[in-house]
């Protein structure tokens, strides 16, 4: 880069927010890449359903384990550094997954890949530190939208590659957008100054984690295992005396993993209630929609008449039909961002968690064809859109610079919960709810899933409203961002 451009903030920002969008991006994609894929997967490595579906729970466990970790080194040992070593593991996953001869491995190197997830609230760090106050809304809307674009052009490049192509070329296009965004943050991203001087908490670390593993793993395997069973009983009970012990420990430590007090504040509190409910709402509508447009065309013959609803679309189609739904995130998400200029992110939140009911509801009232499903899941996109920009700005103006990485990062981690829940109740009203003893999903699990998803955004724009208006009592003023042109970047 020339000494000019070095020299031009305005440049330097463009550049910066470029960087953290394709980080984002690299990560946001292989939550869905893969999906379409499991069945070829289960076919190419001769295993079972139950154990190829782990390729995609441990993302999901690796990304909630070190989100916050990965945040709170970031803000103490440098936000950008810890950016580059993400998507460095992000990178050795993903080219390992190319290469992976069976089951277990794919399940190892996809955990690697996991790694990933710390992208976000580093983002949200870096964008706090080196851009003007005015611009973190915008900023921090696109790097949020990339949450929703990953999801929608997911299953359709998976879709897209897996009619052309093999499987491992999945992963080979998250290793070139993983090097293509480890270049740029490493080139283009200066280190903040922004620091935290504290110890690790290994303890409060490893609680944190075995609270999330537990919770989780007996989330998502609760559906197949029973609900009742001792093993997810048994998690259940593990998670909770683990959480118990890690808010202990947290609150006696001097220097914590997470500031319970932090956790504690209205802003922060309310604002991760929305995100969980955000979540929960999203994904209870989300993972069903794909199977929905496809019915029945993947039954059995002889099975295909007793699924009178379904649009009988490829992988592809349906994933084609949900694209537009990505586009919305992908403008709404910076107009969240200006709007929260004007009024404060309280009110972009709330609209957005309003929306997102009204697209949940217009799905469960109008799903006679793709087209108006489609419509109506666009609008749930824009409602999506509002809220993932509107909370990282939430919990970036009510906690400290030195807080920004493992606040946002909490949020992120509440938010994945809250997605997690929010699936596996709808997987439950699907189980819940087949046509005449088969296994055929009747439409009326498919109904009431998104009746569910209506009823949890509406409670998270409540929990929107909760949020204190205007700036946080907290005492959050601190270093003011350094100009974009005092150091170059790398390679300058």
């Amino acid at each position: 880069m020339s000494a000019a451009a070095v020299a031009d903030p305005g440049r330097r920002m463009r550049l910066t927010l470029v960087g953290l969008v394709v980080s984002s991006l690299a990560f946001a994609l292989m939550q869905t890449l893969l999906i379409p894929a499991l069945p070829v997967l289960q076919r190419d490595l001769g295993t079972s359903g139950q154990w190829i579906t782990w390729t995609v729970t441990v993302y999901l466990l690796t990304g909630s384990v070190v989100t916050p970790l990965f945040g709170r080194l970031g803000d103490q040992y440098g936000k950008v550094r810890m950016t580059v070593v993400s998507l460095a593991v992000f990178l050795v996953g993903s080219l390992g997954a190319m290469v992976s001869w069976d089951v277990a491995s794919l399940i190892v190197f996809r955990g690697v890949q996991g790694v990933g997830a710390a992208v976000f609230p580093l983002a949200y760090a870096i964008i706090r530190d080196e851009f003007p106050e005015e611009r973190w809304s915008t900023a921090m809307g696109g790097v949020s939208a990339t949450l929703g674009v990953g999801g929608g052009l997911g299953i359709v490049g998976a879709g897209l590659i897996l009619d052309h192509g093999s499987w491992r070329w999945l992963f080979a296009l998250s290793a070139a957008i993983g090097l293509a965004a480890l270049v740029m943050v490493w080139r283009f991203i200066p280190e903040s100054p922004v620091r935290t001087p504290s110890r690790v908490d290994v303890p409060g670390a490893l609680l944190l984690s075995g609270a999330l593993i537990a919770l989780l793993v007996a989330l998502t395997e609760g559906q197949p295992r029973g609900w009742g069973s001792p093993f997810i009983v048994g998690l259940f009970v593990a998670a909770a005396v683990l959480l118990a012990a890690w808010v202990r420990v947290e609150s006696r430590v001097a220097d914590p993993m997470v500031d319970l007090r932090m956790l504690a504040r209205r802003a922060v509190l309310f604002t991760n209630l929305t995100a969980a409910l955000s979540g929960f709402a999203l994904y209870a509508t989300w993972v069903l929609l794909p199977t929905f447009y496809q019915l029945p065309a993947t039954l059995p013959p002889e099975l295909r008449p007793l699924a009178d609803y379904g649009f009988g679309t490829s992988v592809t189609v349906a994933g084609l039909w949900m694209l537009p739904t990505s586009l919305a995130i992908i403008v709404s998400g910076p107009v969240a961002g200006l709007l929260g200029r004007r009024l404060g992110a309280r009110l972009p939140l709330a609209a957005g968690m309003v929306l997102l009911a009204i697209g949940a509801a217009g799905i469960a009232l109008w799903h006679g064809g793709p087209l108006v499903t489609a419509l109506s899941f666009t609008v749930c996109g824009v409602g999506i859109g509002f809220a993932f920009a509107s909370m990282p700005r939430l919990i970036v103006g009510a906690v400290r610079p030195t807080e920004t990485a493992v606040a946002t990062g909490m949020n992120n981690v509440v938010r994945t919960v809250g997605g997690v829940v929010g699936a596996q109740v709808a997987a439950v009203l699907l189980a819940a709810h087949h046509v005449g003893g088969t296994a055929v999903p009747g439409e009326t699990g498919f109904v009431l899933a998104f009746w569910v998803s209506v009823a949890g955004a509406l409670a998270g724009a409540v929990a929107a409203l909760l949020v204190p208006r205007g700036r946080p009592a907290a005492p959050v003023a601190a270093t003011p961002p350094r100009p974009l042109a005092a150091a170059a970047p790398r390679g300058a």
